[in-house]
């Protein structure tokens, strides 16, 4: 099973279609390439999409995470309570402005923080729950709006990985005080890089505009009324932003698609003991981020990495989607350690990223299945739930 493989599946890949490239290309084929009416209408149709009143476009989901908290004015000795199983960003935003990442652990089957746990963890200190949708699965925003308002917290929603979901009807990015996308490539929708802050509080949209452009106001190019910073998102990356956004209902489709083909052939794997499938709660619809499995807990850390090689000897690209973020190198230095985080620690150890985008065929989806089935087999013949 060392072999390697001519043809390789990738993890992910755009969607792109000639529409969009023109769209880009006549941006280029103006005088306008920064701030102009392409960055307006993105954010315009973006709000609309997700049903709320503005949308800040900015060059990245982490520069997104990085206003929101900031716009809430959240500082120095502040507390936030967030998730240890989420990409960095979602905690390094915290620490950007001084603050404290207080971590809950997750509920074992939809992967979000567990919300029975949130209380716990408040104290004076404690200003605002951050949490995540995790691959594209929306968190229990119903229990976390109500915790917040009980405890006079900000909520703010990372839905960076579920543009498009939704949670007992309404779509995720609808839910905080500020709520966040992303738009990387690997994304529901693509600017190339990007992201963008969702509000309904009009002072906190105008205070991420301010904040994306040197902190200016429409004082004038050199006038600027606080420190900002350059998160600006061109032109240029707004028209392909806008085109993805004119079909994005025929992308989560394709996604949804992809997932369905997953769903239906590791079925068997499943029944067999061999791994879990992706857990959906009824009151979820999903926008498929990623195709994450967790293999049984009969399997290891080590067995997990061992798997992950064998596929990507055999021409399968795949990850560990996410590793803890308190185990990362620099969080340790803030005495995190193993163990901390049971659940968070338990799952990290078994996911196993899967090829997922909306051009993946099912023939390649059927190659995954077969390849991943007969490393289980060669590897572990004996292993099961």
């Amino acid at each position: 099973m060392t072999r390697k493989s001519p043809h390789t599946i990738p993890l992910s890949r755009p969607d792109l279609i000639e529409a969009e490239i023109e769209a880009v290309v006549k941006v280029l084929k103006t005088p306008r390439l920064s701030l102009g009416p392409v960055l307006e209408a993105f954010e315009k149709q973006l709000a609309a999409f997700v049903g709320v009143r503005f949308a800040v476009a900015v060059n990245s989901g982490t520069s997104a995470l990085h206003l929101g908290v900031k716009a809430l004015g959240i500082g120095d000795g502040d507390e936030v309570i967030t998730t240890p199983f989420s990409f960095v960003a979602s905690a390094n935003c915290i620490l950007y402005e001084r603050a404290r990442p207080v971590f809950v652990d997750i509920d074992p089957k939809t992967l979000n923080l567990d919300v029975s746990k949130i209380e716990d963890a408040i104290t004076p200190r404690t200003r605002a729950i951050l949490a995540v949708d995790v691959f594209g699965h929306p968190a229990e925003w119903d229990a976390l709006q109500d915790i917040a308002k009980q405890h006079h917290l900000y909520l703010i929603e990372d839905s960076a990985e579920a543009l498009g979901s939704e949670y007992k009807g309404k779509k995720a990015g609808s839910f905080g005080d500020v709520a966040v996308f992303a738009f990387y490539p690997n994304k529901q929708i693509t600017t190339g890089e990007g992201g963008a802050v969702l509000t309904d509080r009009e002072e906190v949209a105008q205070l991420c505009r301010s904040l994306r452009n040197q902190g200016r106001s429409g004082m004038g190019w050199l006038s600027h009324e606080r420190l900002g910073y350059n998160y600006r998102l061109s032109e240029i990356n707004c028209a392909l932003g806008l085109a993805q956004l004119q079909r994005v209902d025929e992308l989560i489709e394709k996604r949804r698609r992809v997932a369905q083909w997953y769903q239906e052939r590791l079925e068997e794997l499943e029944h067999k003991g061999w791994l879990h499938r992706p857990y959906i709660a009824p009151e979820v619809k999903m926008s498929w981020f990623v195709y994450v499995v967790r293999l049984a807990d009969t399997f290891t850390r080590e067995d997990r990495d061992r798997i992950l090689l064998a596929l990507r000897e055999n021409g399968i690209e795949c990850a560990n989607y996410f590793p803890p973020i308190h185990l990362q190198p620099y969080f340790r230095t803030m005495g995190y350690q193993p163990g901390d985080f049971p659940v968070t620690e338990h799952i990290a150890d078994r996911t196993i990223a899967l090829p997922f985008h909306p051009r993946l065929t099912e023939e390649e989806v059927d190659i995954v299945v077969d390849r991943l089935k007969k490393i289980l087999e060669s590897l572990y013949p004996v292993k099961r739930i």
